[in-house]
């Protein structure tokens, strides 16, 4: 059993304010995992604090760019020398299955080295060309840090949740206040004793597990200069109402409800080995994932077919098993709810295909659902307008490419998304379509070298790569 009785706050373990720890336990059977100390608001004082004196002394915010980026190099270097064991602790403490948690490791190697080439290659400073060549001043145009950042993450997919907002923050210079999910506090637990290993200075970071109370008052502190956040729609709203009346800089990444559009050329059983992946990664437990999958009529029956032969394939069981796709979910209120969603389907009148509102047979002691996919679903049903967060697919027929776009864009959200054609150039010309920040064509992953983020109620703001690093930056003009 794994025990943090400590907060890491400002760099160094410490006592918390509170005495009690909250018990991690198994999605899978309810076993004692863990126990973690919780961040309450005396805590987030002193971490905000630390990191306020830390900005203001200026010895992070004033290291040579080139010098931060040894330094976050040498921690993505700590992280991928246990990129098994923090596969290990998402899978037992989330639920997600391994064989997932293993492949998102390259994932924050790549994510991780977008941003450390973009922070190489940055502008940090220039200086403009005048546009009236008989200007009399020179603009010499900087981008530096913010100040204290508050990040908070899900607790869906938490490493790659932190290391998208701590990499960049601490690249441009910021202090950062990591807030985490209770229900994360061992994998960010040894995210924080990676960070310690790192040599960042005093003050720089802090790694708070804290419930919502505590998280609304972190980001409604008046220390705080920037909030990034990841998470639900709902709570991102109420983190914008707050930004806003205190005028701090926000980003906001928030949740999705994606098509994947099946135009009728593809190669429909490419599409749904695509579609295991795109659609089921993380036991659906994943704001990109493209549970709305949209099929032309033509073919609807055989798209059918298929995504039945596939999800009922799939192996639903303990996570830490190689040979499960699909694990619990992380709680059991998570599980109702989604158990809910699957009922509600039936009663709006979709055809269930497979799957269902019962608990798998044998595995009632964890947090699990069925596999569910539903067809003859009208985009105006719930449960193909709200994001259900689980293994549950609705395949809405169209009838031409026009009414495909009509119904991908008839959302509140705008994520991500997929489209799948033979032809790529036709592929593309319906992307270019899709009102959503992200768009894969034929499967393939997201990048990290482009931004990630959402259109509409998806969230502000970007992240990854060159645009993603200068969310953390202000802008300075200096004229000569």
């Amino acid at each position: 059993m794994i025990t943090y009785d400590q907060l890491f706050v400002a760099g160094t373990w410490t006592a918390p304010s509170g005495t009690e720890l909250l018990d991690i336990r198994s999605p899978h059977d309810g076993t004692l995992l863990g126990r973690a100390a919780q961040a309450r608001p005396a805590d987030v004082d002193r971490a905000v604090a630390s990191a306020r004196a830390s900005f203001d002394g200026g010895t992070w915010r004033g290291t040579p760019p080139l010098e931060r980026v040894a330094v976050l190099r040498r921690f993505d270097a700590l992280r991928e020398q246990n990129a098994e064991r923090i596969a290990e602790l998402i899978a037992t403490e989330n639920g997600s299955a391994v064989w997932f948690t293993r492949a998102g490791q390259p994932g924050l190697t790549r994510q991780a080295n977008a941003y450390l080439k973009a922070a190489e290659e940055f502008d940090w400073e220039r200086t403009l060309v005048p546009s009236d060549p008989a200007s009399p001043v020179r603009s010499v145009v900087r981008r530096e840090a913010i100040g204290v950042v508050a990040a908070v993450i899900p607790w869906n997919s938490p490493f790659s949740s932190a290391t998208s907002k701590i990499l960049p923050a601490l690249l441009a210079g910021n202090s950062v206040v990591l807030k985490v999910s209770p229900e994360n506090s061992l994998s960010m637990g040894f995210l924080a004793e990676l960070l310690e290993k790192t040599g960042l200075p005093e003050g720089v970071v802090s790694v708070l597990p804290a419930d919502r109370e505590t998280s609304e008052y972190l980001v409604s502190h008046p220390e705080v200069d920037k909030i990034a956040f990841t998470g639900s729609t709902r709570a991102g709203r109420r983190i914008a109402a707050i930004a806003g009346e205190q005028l701090k800089r926000v980003s906001l990444e928030l949740g999705g409800k994606s098509a994947a559009v099946i135009l009728p050329d593809a190669d429909i059983a490419r599409a749904v080995r695509g579609l295991k992946f795109s659609s089921l990664l993380n036991n659906g437990e994943s704001c990109i994932a493209q549970t709305r999958i949209l099929a032309p009529r033509s073919r609807y029956e055989e798209v059918l077919a298929g995504l039945k032969e596939l999800v009922e394939a799939l192996k639903v069981g303990d996570p830490a098993d190689p040979e499960t796709f699909i694990g619990p979910m992380i709680r059991r209120d998570q599980q109702e709810q989604v158990r809910r969603y699957i009922a509600l389907g039936i009663e709006e009148g979709a055809r269930l295909v497979t799957g269902g509102p019962q608990v798998p047979a044998g595995l009632e002691r964890g947090n699990y659902v069925t596999p569910t996919v539903f067809a003859d679903v009208d985009n105006s049903m719930r449960i193909a307008q709200e994001e259900i967060f689980g293994p549950v697919l609705v395949v809405i027929p169209y009838e031409d490419e026009d009414d495909a776009v009509r119904i991908a864009n008839d959302s509140e959200y705008g994520l991500s998304g997929g489209v799948w054609s033979t032809s790529e150039e036709h592929a593309m010309a319906v992307a270019r379509r899709i009102r959503t920040g992200t768009v894969t064509v034929n499967g393939a992953p997201v990048g990290f070298d482009g931004p990630f983020g959402g259109f509409k109620a998806s969230g502000l703001g970007r992240e990854f790569g060159a645009v993603g690093l200068g969310t953390y930056t202000e802008y300075k003009t200096i004229t000569v």
